[in-house]
């Protein structure tokens, strides 16, 4: 008998709204994640009073923990301190370093996360993954998926646009990652997950479309599932592949080479741009390119106080950062000298779209 479906792992509950941080207690008993609050809550040092001040009505057993997150270090020391009594699950309740360290805390332990974002930023919200520094860099661990997602839009609304503006970034990328991913299945007969790819582009497509901006709640509704979708197809996916070809390999490059150049989405952006242009899709260059400049992300390598040789360098080492990975970088191979001529075509395919 033909396999006639399959299950995929997704969070019980997904909730995009203003006022999700007071009501969390509601949402954890509506869903039956923690009827009585008895609950880790994970914050960060930044706005973590604030937070608890506004759950904590609602979650009265709950034990909070203000981490410095960010690190594989703070991620063990959580996961000890969660080790001192039974949790019916783990809340992150912040942004990228505070959820990825709570995500590797409980994956540790096998206790049920709930990811509160405060920011959006990254898919990271949803992945099957926590990005965590360590003494020899920073390292990607595979955990679970989050039970339940929620993000405030309260909080969104009065953070840092620059944070908005790299989820923006992270989130289209998008579609050049699932066209890497289709190149290698074209060329190399690399599998490939037609769901994963369904879910992570159309994210994208309805962001890349999206006529509003950021301080529009709508907008923020469309880009927060937008990243809630690519983590969730990097789940489907059983990798990162949906969510990350050649334009995460040159925002890697430049991290490694120019270390603190532009936030992830910033670079990942302006790498699936470039990556784009390299694929020969001008129509796709221009709708990405134009979401991008509204955006006010970057588009040409000295928005983001890189030059043109500096630039040149990055994509010549981007495919060192993930040699397992085939992307357009590692379909053309580019020389220095190449890279270089292709640079100078792309500025003036920018300049032809954003005049």
């Amino acid at each position: 008998m033909p396999l006639l479906a399959r299950t995929v792992n997704t969070p019980l509950l997904i909730e995009v709204r203003r006022g999700a941080v007071a009501d969390l207690g509601l949402l954890l008993a509506d869903r039956r994640i923690s009827a009585g609050g008895d609950v880790a809550v994970v914050v960060g040092p930044g706005q973590g009073e604030k937070i608890v001040e506004l759950c904590r009505p609602s979650l009265g057993s709950a034990d909070v923990f203000t981490v410095a997150g960010g690190t594989i270090d703070a991620a063990n020391e959580l996961g000890d301190r969660l080790r001192s009594r039974s949790y019916d699950a783990v809340i992150g309740i912040g942004g990228g370093k505070t959820i990825d360290t709570a995500k590797y805390a409980a994956t540790r332990y096998g206790i049920p996360m709930v990811t509160v974002a405060t920011s959006l930023a990254n898919d990271g919200i949803a992945s099957p993954t926590a990005s965590l520094d360590h003494e020899g860099g920073k390292g990607s661990y595979g955990v679970h998926i989050p039970i339940a997602v929620i993000v405030d839009l309260d909080f969104v609304e009065n953070g840092p646009d620059s944070q908005t503006q790299a989820g923006i970034g992270d989130a289209v990328s998008n579609v050049s990652a699932c066209a890497d991913w289709e190149l290698a299945h074209e060329v190399r007969g690399e599998p490939i997950d037609g769901l994963a790819v369904t879910l992570a582009r159309t994210g994208a497509e309805a962001l890349i479309n999206h006529p509003g901006k950021i301080t529009d709640d709508a907008f923020l509704t469309t880009l927060a599932e937008a990243l809630i979708l690519g983590g969730i197809a990097s789940s489907v996916a059983g990798s990162t592949r949906p969510a990350s070809g050649g334009d995460h390999e040159v925002s890697h490059a430049i991290d490694r080479l120019y270390p603190g150049t532009g936030s992830h989405g910033e670079q990942v952006g302006l790498g699936a741009l470039f990556c784009t242009f390299l694929r020969g899709d001008p129509e796709r260059f221009g709708q990405l390119a134009r979401c991008l400049h509204r955006h006010g992300l970057a588009t040409v390598p000295g928005d983001l106080r890189l030059t043109d040789d500096q630039f040149v360098e990055a994509v010549q080492f981007a495919p060192r950062t993930r040699p397992d990975r085939y992307t357009i970088l590692e379909h053309l191979a580019l020389s220095p000298t190449e890279t270089r001529g292709r640079l100078a075509d792309y500025a003036g395919a920018i300049r032809d779209q954003l005049g």
